[in-house]
């Protein structure tokens, strides 16, 4: 059983981003950072981002100043403290977890940016022998 449909049969979205989103208010400082970072080149230098897309790219976001916010708990206060381990390494691992499926949606990580040029190039030598 696959999951998901393959990259080569996904059709491009309708509702392209034309600008850059506006950042949520919402989130944290270095959330907003990373959104101010990676929406532009998504929507400007990409064209990849669509209105579908936002709350793949806020969850990102999200989890991205959930990883910075846990890395500075566990640096101030250490991984193991009275012999437990710090509750912040739990949500450094989830939020890592979920930043790496987030940016793989998103086209954001070398591995899926690399599958996305060979489906451009298998589509570019349709009908060469």
């Amino acid at each position: 059983m696959t999951r998901g449909l393959k990259p080569s049969t996904i059709i491009p979205g309708s509702s392209p981003v034309t600008g850059i989103p506006k950042t949520p208010s919402y989130l944290n400082k270095e959330a907003k950072a990373e959104w101010r970072r990676v929406a532009p080149i998504l929507a400007i230098e990409r064209k990849v981002l669509t209105d579908a897309d936002l709350a793949t790219l806020e969850t990102y976001c999200v989890h991205y100043g959930a990883l910075r916010m846990a890395e500075r708990e566990i640096a101030a206060n250490g991984l193991i403290s009275a012999g437990k381990r710090n509750p912040a390494y739990g949500i450094l691992k989830e939020s890592s977890l979920l930043l790496v499926r987030c940016a793989g949606e998103l086209g954001l990580t070398p591995s899926a940016r690399s599958r996305a040029s060979m489906n451009e190039y298998a589509d570019d030598d349709e009908g060469f022998v």
